[in-house]
């Protein structure tokens, strides 16, 4: 991996102007080169920050993808608004072959779970190799992870921002299974909130990514059609499963289906089939949910999430975070950094009200 440490300061210094940074990288050749032509105010904060972000990265074994690595993902390369960089935490191939992004509406039916689960389960029987992508949020995208988590295979959830922090908060289940066969990718340093820009702007990835994009069920309006419409405007393969005309979350799929923006499916072979890709020659078996739910142990601890795990041991019930914080004289955000870290590692637990408790 090439030193990201300029490719995250132009990040910080042009946070608001993604194709700014962009273009400075493609036209000097690196984001250091680039770093070393430009007169901005802000550029020794910016670089100050880059500096503590790399040293986060390196304590927390965080990958990061930049332009300049062979490695970065060759799908989201070709797309003309890429990212300058990416974070990873997992067992992460993004470069696989047979990727399929599934997004749909955070409020589905019955039926729109059904379907998502029916796909996943059916594209891992039918090809050698899937890996599912979305963003990780409610409704269809939760469901389309859980139901890769449970055969086994790999799933990459895209957040709307910093590894060190999962939200929503109740899919840090998913979040840590995912870990085993895939993992997180975001394009946001940590620190950042969930603000309702980025779910935008992370859209772009979860399109970028794949070779086939499946939208499942969406209302006439949200923000799996703008994922859709990034489909498109990047020439990936856009499938729609149809519904009702009187659904109100049909509409958003029957009106792609209808531009001709999207193909209409109804099952995995026949997204197969419109994408040419091989039939496996054998059925596989599925895994047992609770086998892939393994907890993740750390190799390597560093100084400060040792002090708190020996913490947490001490404590059979538990301890408050504001306890931690204050046995520890350590920040707030520190603890609560290293805390979603340890929880992502399977080695620590978060209980209501504020309690950690080591995982025994």
């Amino acid at each position: 991996m090439i030193n990201p440490l300029y490719d995250i300061a132009l990040g910080f210094l042009f946070h608001t102007r993604l194709r700014k940074s962009l273009a400075l990288v493609e036209h000097y050749g690196s984001a250091e080169e680039a770093w070393r032509h430009l007169d901005e105010p802000e550029m020794s904060v910016s670089l100050a920050r880059a500096e503590q972000e790399l040293e986060w990265i390196n304590a927390h074994g965080i990958h990061v993808w930049t332009l300049a690595d062979s490695d970065y993902p060759y799908r989201l390369r070709q797309c003309p608004d890429r990212p300058l960089l990416l974070y990873g935490k997992g067992n992460i191939q993004l470069s696989a072959g047979h990727i399929v992004s599934i997004v749909g509406t955070r409020r589905p039916t019955e039926r729109g779970k059904e379907i998502t689960t029916t796909l996943v389960r059916e594209l891992h029987q039918r090809l050698d190799s899937v890996t599912i992508v979305s963003g990780g949020a409610y409704g269809i995208d939760i469901t389309a992870h859980r139901a890769a988590i449970e055969l086994g295979i790999p799933t990459i959830i895209v957040p709307a921002h910093g590894l060190d922090r999962i939200y929503p908060y109740r899919h840090r289940p998913e979040a840590v299974a995912s870990l085993a066969h895939g993992g997180l990718v975001t394009e946001f340093s940590s620190g950042t909130e969930p603000m309702a820009p980025y779910f935008i702007q992370r859209n772009r990835i979860v399109a970028g990514l794949a070779d086939a994009v499946v939208v499942v069920e969406s209302p006439e309006k949200g923000g799996s059609l703008i994922t859709a419409q990034m489909a498109v405007d990047y020439n990936r393969e856009l499938f729609a499963f149809p519904g009702r005309t009187s659904d109100p979350v049909s509409q958003g799929c029957n009106n792609l289906i209808r531009t001709h923006k999207a193909q209409l499916i109804s099952c995995a072979d026949e997204l197969i089939e419109a994408m040419n890709w091989p039939i496996a020659n054998s059925q596989k078996p599925t895994v047992n949910s609770q086998l892939t739910m393994v907890q993740m142990l750390a190799d390597n601890l560093s100084e400060r999430q040792q002090a708190i795990l020996t913490k947490l041991q001490e404590a059979e019930e538990g301890m408050h975070i504001n306890l931690l914080v204050m046995e520890l004289a350590l920040p707030y955000g520190d603890v609560s950094s290293e805390l979603v870290m340890l929880e992502l590692q399977g080695l620590v637990r978060s209980l209501p009200g504020g309690i950690y408790r080591f995982v025994r």
